[in-house]
């Protein structure tokens, strides 16, 4: 026995929101991780970076940028999706560091990162403000005494 007229639309339309929907979702995703919106460089002292998240563990962190002494900071929120990236920044925790981003608007999901600023690189800072070189591993060396 055929399935009646309205019953075969209703099955059609179901399967069309189930197949269609993730396609739109991760078109969505994929176009808004990969256009960038806006990239630069902010500099002052790393004083948080974590990994957290239910589902999702992103690296979260905070940069507190100062302009003058004594001054109230100014705290830049930002998301790291390498992991390498976000261990060189787990050693420069408390130091004054330059970290180069990039800005994705419209992301559609707290699992790709809380932040729309990604970090794709952090140099430690030297005394006269300009960028060292970007940060290597640490080497052990012997002490000399």
């Amino acid at each position: 026995m055929p399935m009646p007229t309205w019953k075969r639309w209703v099955v059609l339309g179901l399967l069309t929101v189930l197949v269609v929907t993730p396609f739109i979702f991760a078109g969505w995703a994929w176009i808004s991780l990969t256009y960038v919106y806006a990239q630069g460089e902010r500099a002052g002292f790393v004083q948080k970076i974590s990994k957290k998240g239910w589902l999702c563990k992103t690296w979260e962190g905070e940069l507190a940028m100062v302009n003058l002494p004594g001054a109230m900071p100014e705290i830049f929120h930002f998301t790291v999706r390498d992991d390498k990236v976000a261990h060189d920044m787990e050693r420069l925790v408390g130091q004054r560091v330059s970290l180069t981003y990039e800005q994705h608007k419209a992301i559609p999901s707290a699992c790709f990162g809380e932040t729309e600023y990604f970090i794709s690189r952090i140099a430690a800072m030297v005394d006269n403000g300009t960028p060292a070189a970007p940060v290597k591993p640490a080497l052990a060396t012997p002490s000399s005494t």
